[in-house]
């Protein structure tokens, strides 16, 4: 069986190349430099995830221009994403005070023109659809909210990890809702294969006709994300700069995958 998703596949040679020396400059630098890493920074690289859920879409409806294709296929366009936050926390950090606001703010000045490109060729193919990413936001915040008081009842010990901890469910509970609701409502298909066999599981059951097959793959986004979260509470205690990394990249993979379908189930 496939592990990798549909649609995963290397960049060109040259751009692998420029993309992995990039990162690695950037890492480099800032492990030179070692920059606080603070509860606001990594929230500050919320905009980028989005950013680079977004150029994906782009990618995925073909309009990007060729010399940009490559850098925004996957999984290419999160090491893209990476080099340009990267980048932006260097130069912040070495001119300004305020380097969560200015980081953050880079990201946000980046992603408006690109979540505003999207919903431009929505119109412009004339398949913009708002209630059904409306109806997905409100679903998943009600979900990541119910989930996280859960498992904060669950486990107290989780809120240590703050505002992270939050970030990271509602970002996998974004990433659920939003694929149940693709998959039982808007027609669409799970690209990977791990995440299929849950849904085919959750279809064979006597429950699909009632609940539909995405159902079972919220609970286990939930209880994996709440999980990771929990054992990361020891980590973010001991040695807060790895445990508030580890918090932002388990938001990245949740937020990033979630807001892409959001946008693409809207103009897609």
């Amino acid at each position: 069986m496939a592990l990798l998703p549909e649609g995963f596949s290397l960049p060109p040679l040259p751009y692998l190349l420029a993309l992995l020396a990039g990162l690695g400059v950037v890492a480099g630098l800032l492990a030179r430099r070692r920059p606080p890493v603070t509860e606001r920074l990594v929230l500050a690289a919320t905009p980028w995830m989005v950013l680079g859920a977004a150029v994906h879409v782009l990618y995925a409806l073909e309009t990007l221009p060729d010399p940009l294709r490559p850098l925004a296929g996957t999984p290419a366009v999160y090491l893209t994403a990476a080099v340009l936050a990267g980048a932006t926390w260097l130069v912040a950090d070495a001119t300004a005070r305020g380097t969560p606001a200015l980081v953050g703010g880079v990201g946000a000045a980046l992603f408006v023109p690109v979540v505003a490109a999207v919903v431009a060729v929505g119109l412009a193919r004339d398949t913009l659809r708002i209630g059904p990413a409306v109806g997905i936001l409100v679903g998943a915040a009600v979900v990541a909210a119910g989930a996280w008081t859960l498992i904060r009842r669950t486990w107290p010990g989780v809120a240590v990890t703050g505002r992270l901890g939050a970030l990271a469910v509602a970002g996998h509970a974004l990433d659920g809702v939003s694929t149940a609701v693709g998959i039982d409502l808007l027609g669409f298909t799970e690209r990977t294969p791990l995440s299929a066999l849950v849904i085919e599981f959750a279809a064979s059951l006597p429950t699909a006709s009632l609940l539909g097959s995405g159902w079972l793959f919220v609970l286990v986004k939930l209880v994996v994300a709440g999980g990771v979260v929990a054992l990361l509470a020891e980590t973010v205690r001991e040695a807060p700069t790895e445990g508030r990394l580890l918090l932002g990249f388990v938001a990245a993979v949740g937020l990033g995958p979630g807001v892409h379908n959001v946008l693409l189930f809207a103009v897609a």
